[in-house]
């Protein structure tokens, strides 16, 4: 099976010419969802205890399989959040592959950390965090917020511990009611409240709500904010909440999974001021980042403070985490790792930190200009102003059914995938602009056929 035999190099080759011809579609189709009868009907049985051979598994994904599987880098994704990775970025993930790399230690991985460790470190600066914040590349946002929030906790811990201080029954931390679901996955898991604080007209979770909402910090061991939500792209007070979390003692969590990528464009960047108080964050690259599934960059200010929560130990694990090297799988809830974060180094040395500046300022001013075209149509109307690269809207008039018949129009006929929203009970519709390829004009199609 591990054999170079004249019949793997052929199928290495045709493996090679399908990803080749993959990249080099532009635009990719959009594809779509197909019922499991189908699937059954012509890709079962690929299973077997002889094999079905390689040619023929090729053939059964590229001919059933991956046209029943939507292609998210498609410039008409704009629904939940894109991926639209680079060409480096994608070329690069299959070097990660073929490499046979393991990230999870720097005794086995140490060039690969470094490499990953130079991304963090650049992040880190960006949200202008001290020199010595670090921390890992995790699976994706769910992940990188519970380890987070799992190290805020084990540090209220350490140091009501070491003040011979009681602990509290039960422990809660502090968002916003339009943050992301992962919080609230996160608090389920870890057995803990969820104290949700209300926004103001703008979405916006601000210091001073904060202060009004919660009466009570002894039990309160972080504070979140998000650096754009998912839903409409704002961001938070970030130093209003801040400095009240601060000031009540508890650990400052930013949620960047979406949003802390738009700070790269210059003209946004006040938008973030107070991030660098944060005691962690988190961003996802394969999301505004252009790299592929999957990588989330979970950074402290402080990384001892993440290693104490997450080292874990046994006799066969003692020869690395003795050490003082850094490494990854001691930053978050995870083990066995792979080099998730190189592809985005990869794509970043490649094309530098301005191109990424550029294509991030692009996708906020098509925004812009899609609600423009929105506020000019009288059979729709904004929910919001746009902030970021997400835009919300109403059809007037129309209910859930209507959305979802339109919906259904848009992948039938190719043109997008856009599915229906809601806030505060009223049924809506939404955009995500993170594709370069993303244009105002495929935008205003979208748009146009909704009048009908």
């Amino acid at each position: 099976m591990h054999e170079h035999t004249p019949e793997s190099e052929e199928l290495r080759e045709k493996v090679w010419r399908y990803a080749k011809y993959r990249l080099d579609l532009q635009p990719v189709p959009l594809d779509g969802p197909v019922s499991f009868e189908q699937l059954a009907a012509n890709g079962r049985g690929t299973i077997t205890e002889a094999g079905i051979g390689g040619d023929a598994a090729l053939e059964v994904f590229r001919d059933v399989f991956a046209p029943a599987s939507i292609s998210v880098d498609h410039p008409g994704y704009l629904a939940f959040i894109p991926s639209a990775a680079t060409e480096a970025a994608s070329v690069f993930d299959m070097v990660v592959s073929a490499s046979s790399l393991y990230g999870g230690t720097w005794l086995e991985g140490s060039g690969a950390v470094f490499c990953e460790n130079q991304v963090l470190e650049w992040l880190a600066a960006e949200v202008g965090l001290p020199t010595g914040a670090g921390g890992t590349f995790v699976q994706g946002g769910t992940i990188g917020n519970l380890s987070a929030l799992v190290a805020a906790r084990e540090n209220a811990i350490y140091e009501l511990t070491q003040a011979g201080e009681p602990l509290p029954a039960r422990w809660s931390f502090v968002c916003s009611v339009e943050a992301h679901s992962s919080l609230a996955h996160a608090a389920r898991v870890m057995g803990c409240d969820i104290i949700k604080v209300p926004v103001d007209d703008g979405g916006r979770l601000r210091g001073a709500a904060v202060e009004a909402t919660v009466d009570d910090w002894t039990n309160v061991f972080a504070v979140v904010a998000t650096a754009g939500t998912t839903n409409f792209g704002i961001v938070d007070d970030l130093r209003g909440v801040g400095e009240v979390a601060h000031r009540h003692g508890a650990w400052y969590h930013v949620d960047g999974a979406y949003g802390i990528a738009g700070m790269l464009s210059p003209a946004h960047r006040h938008l973030y001021d107070g991030v660098e108080i944060a005691d962690s964050f988190i961003v996802d690259p394969h999301k505004w980042l252009y790299a592929p599934y999957d990588a989330c960059a979970l950074i402290y200010r402080d990384p001892a403070q993440g290693r104490r929560a997450h080292t874990q130990h046994g006799e066969y694990l003692d020869a690395v985490t003795s050490t003082p090297d850094w490494n990854p799988s001691d930053y978050a809830i995870h083990l066995t790792r792979r080099a998730r974060g190189l592809p985005f180094w990869f794509s970043l040395a490649t094309y530098g930190v301005k191109a990424y500046r550029e294509t991030i300022a692009y996708n906020i001013a098509v925004a812009q200009a899609f609600a423009d075209v929105i506020r000019e149509r009288p059979y729709v109307q904004l929910v919001r102003e746009p902030e970021l690269s997400i835009v919300v809207w109403e059809r007037i008039g129309w209910d859930q059914a209507d959305y979802q018949r339109w919906s259904d129009m848009l992948i039938e006929k190719q043109i997008a995938l856009v599915t229906p929203s809601s806030h505060q009970g009223r049924v809506n519709t939404r955009v995500a602009i993170l594709n370069p390829q993303t244009s105002l004009e495929l935008l205003t199609q979208i748009l146009d056929t909704m009048a009908d």
